[in-house]
């Protein structure tokens, strides 16, 4: 394929995509009927761009281990992307974006897969609990407390995959999914966090763990993205199974314009 053109076919994107999908677990969970409706795909030489307006400003993944031929997407779409968007983009191929975007860079983060499935039945979980969506107002007083600016989307309580513990009656500490899919069986964590005031306890390891163990039942493979040198977000996520894939780079980028 020489030209740049916007896929409409979830088979032939599943395709494309499955060549590594621990690299594309997010974007393989996005062809769900769940999240379909706010993706836009362009595809060149085999590379698949994904532009998701489920948030704004929305979210662009290019990953690939392809860095010239998925520079060459990239340069293709320019003219087609919006004046601001969130950026997941591989290697050296976000230098295509500098001409025409101000780019802000979050650093390297890393993509971990779910490799030893056991691991989380060795953590203790008894005081976890399910949350649903009656949970919702407490659920966004504790991102409000301890994780600010993050991207929860309050629709993902419908899949029944976020965990918390409680301490003396209040929340403190919640896993929960960015992506999930019975149908493509895949499935990436997110949204995890514990409350200043409760962290260094193992509470974020335990509502992982259920949250894993919950998620084995459904999907085949599971994911996550961690900025690379939060250690301590790695470390648990070693512990309970997951080790590196890859590695990409994040970038809030806002059109330039003329004075």
């Amino acid at each position: 394929m020489s030209g740049t053109m916007c896929l409409h076919d979830k088979d032939a994107i599943e395709h494309m995509l499955r060549h590594d999908t621990c690299l594309h677990l997010y974007e393989i969970g996005d062809l769900d009927d769940f999240f379909w409706p706010y993706t836009t795909w362009y595809t060149r030489d085999n590379q698949v761009v994904l532009l998701y307006s489920g948030f704004m400003p929305p979210v662009l993944a290019a990953l690939s281990e392809q860095p010239d031929t998925l520079a060459d997407l990239l340069r293709s779409t320019l003219p087609l992307l919006p004046r601001k968007f969130h950026a997941h983009i591989s290697g050296e191929a976000a230098q295509v974006l500098n001409d025409s975007y101000h780019l802000h860079s979050y650093g390297r983060h890393d993509k971990m897969a779910l490799f030893d499935e056991t691991a989380s039945d060795t953590i203790d979980t008894p005081n976890v609990i399910a949350l649903t969506e009656s949970n919702l107002p407490e659920l966004e007083t504790l991102y409000r407390q301890s994780y600010p600016g993050n991207s929860f989307d309050p629709r993902m309580l419908e899949t029944h995959c976020y965990f918390g513990i409680r301490q003396d009656g209040q929340l403190v500490s919640v896993a929960g999914v960015h992506v999930y899919s019975p149908r493509y069986r895949v499935a990436t964590l997110g949204n995890v966090t514990t409350h200043p005031d409760f962290r260094g306890r193992g509470l974020g390891t335990a509502v992982c763990a259920r949250l894993c163990q919950h998620l084995r039942q459904h999907v085949d493979h599971i994911g996550l993205n961690v900025k690379a040198d939060n250690a301590s977000a790695i470390a648990c996520y070693r512990r309970l199974g997951f080790q590196r894939s890859a590695s990409y780079y994040e970038y809030d980028c806002v059109v330039k314009t003329e004075d």
